[in-house]
């Protein structure tokens, strides 16, 4: 089949790959993009697939913390002027103001007429998105960080302590700031190596499996490259394995375990969400 600009263009957003290269990944393919992506991650071309695929519209991001509860919800619109409106950004807080207060899940038709009320004054389309409510214990921490003036990309952390009046040290709130920060900046795939999906892990697996092979090694030593290839695929893409934002020569493990000692306890990352406008669901 016939490869186009847009095609080849496609995947290079999606892979990070050079042009010429995604064009003879999709030729090789016969045009199929999860078959390029593979052949281009074979040959150690494309960077780490993302979570989530590029935004495709304008909206906000809005984190409320109430307790023990906290939701993070995403308001779309048509343009970035409206996303920055007052009577938009009202709408967002008073949406997760509500979502607390009544204790609901989903989207209902109270929060999806205030959104009509909203496009009535506003004169633009917009929509609830979606939302997440996320709840701790008190023996653990919540902490957000949305990013610059635009709010497009926000998320909330749940760190965990092992004694409650661990959750009042400043040096504990300091720490989960940090990494809702670090969340918001890296976009981790996964938490920790041990929630890696098993179909990805295998996928990854078989990809550094075939780069091996084709080093021309013995058979030990391939499955010793391909171990050696995993940890350092994971220490990219799982939050507690990946450099601290604020000192990348730490993982964010081993800087949870200095907080705790200096607070006197353990502290560990439990939990993270992240929310990026427009991006895939």
């Amino acid at each position: 089949m016939a490869i186009t600009a847009a095609d080849v263009k496609k995947l290079r957003d999606k892979t990070g790959a050079g042009m010429m290269d995604c064009k003879k990944a999709l030729q090789e393919a016969d045009g199929d993009f999860e078959k390029a992506e593979r052949i281009l991650k074979e040959l150690g071309k494309a960077a780490a697939a993302k979570r989530s695929g590029r935004a495709t519209n304008e909206g906000r991001i809005f984190v409320r913390i109430d307790g023990n509860r906290a939701v993070i919800l995403e308001m779309a619109c048509e343009t970035d002027f409206v996303a920055r409106n007052d009577t938009f950004v009202a709408l967002g807080d008073e949406l997760t103001q509500d979502i607390l207060a009544r204790g609901i899940s989903e989207a209902d038709d109270a929060l999806n007429g205030k959104v009509q009320e909203a496009i009535s004054t506003i004169k633009e389309n917009m929509s609830l998105r979606r939302f997440q409510v996320i709840e701790k214990s008190d023996a653990q921490v919540f902490s957000s960080y949305i990013h610059g003036d635009s709010g497009n990309i926000g998320g909330v952390v749940t760190v965990g302590v092992d004694k409650a009046e661990l959750a009042d040290s400043q040096q504990v709130k300091d720490f989960a700031f940090d990494v809702a920060l670090h969340v918001v900046a890296f976009r981790p795939m996964y938490l920790t190596p041990e929630n890696v999906d098993a179909a990805y892990r295998k996928e990854q697996e078989e990809i550094f499996l075939t780069q091996a092979k084709n080093m021309d090694k013995p058979e030990k030593v391939i499955q010793g490259i391909v171990q050696g290839k995993l940890r350092k695929h994971f220490s990219e893409i799982c939050l507690v394995e990946q450099g601290f934002v604020k000192d990348d020569k730490k993982a964010v493990k081993d800087v949870a375990k200095e907080v705790g000692n200096a607070a006197g306890g353990t502290v560990t990352v439990d939990d993270y969400v992240v929310y990026a406008v427009g991006e895939d669901l």
